[in-house]
């Protein structure tokens, strides 16, 4: 069994209130195969990963439902970091405790950020070097998301200008390594 792009979650409009109080709760995802119940993936998403951008609002359910006009929401997870799920079991193998703990770490920074549009942005940005798929980039990789980035944020003029924003954010963090000339390295 494996995990979709979003996962099914409660009320729309308490969600989104949750995130804005910052009293959201961290997800625990566990995934298994159901003929041995084996657990292949176990997951957290901590609790500073959620924005309401994240979430997606459901259709009312129908005047002639239990729960008439209930509006629920989902939980896009594909748009999350993978910095953002912290594995304590991967692929059927369990992680070692100093590796969780140290993930766990690594983006514990994200909580001092209580805007939720700019913690919104962080985000995005660390998805998008997440799409590049290396350990060791260019800044100008990372321009080349600046269409996708202005979907997401279309109130922003300045998308390059707020990429580096965040890219010189994630460094003053220890997320990310300046070496110089545009290049950044994944701590």
């Amino acid at each position: 069994m494996r995990l979709g792009n979003k996962i099914a979650n409660g009320a729309y409009g308490k969600k989104i209130e949750r995130i804005q109080s910052s009293t959201s709760p961290n997800f625990f995802i566990l995934i298994y195969e159901p003929i041995n119940f084996g657990i292949t993936n176990f997951f957290v998403i901590p609790k500073h990963f959620f924005v309401p951008s994240l979430i997606e609002k459901r259709n009312a359910l129908s005047e002639d439902a239990e729960r008439a006009k209930w509006v629920g929401s989902n939980i896009l997870i594909n748009r999350i970091p993978e910095t953002g799920k912290i594995f304590y079991i991967k692929d059927g193998s369990e992680s070692p405790k100093a590796t969780v703990i140290s993930n766990w770490k690594k983006t514990l920074f994200l909580r001092e950020e209580k805007q939720l549009a700019a913690k919104g942005w962080i985000l995005d940005v660390m998805k998008c070097i997440d799409k590049l798929d290396k350990h060791e980039f260019w800044l100008e990789e990372v321009y080349r998301f600046e269409d996708e980035l202005k979907a997401l944020h279309p109130d922003n003029q300045y998308i390059q200008a707020k990429i580096r924003q965040q890219l010189q954010l994630l460094r003053d963090k220890g997320y990310l390594q300046f070496t110089g000339g545009g290049y950044y390295r994944l701590s």
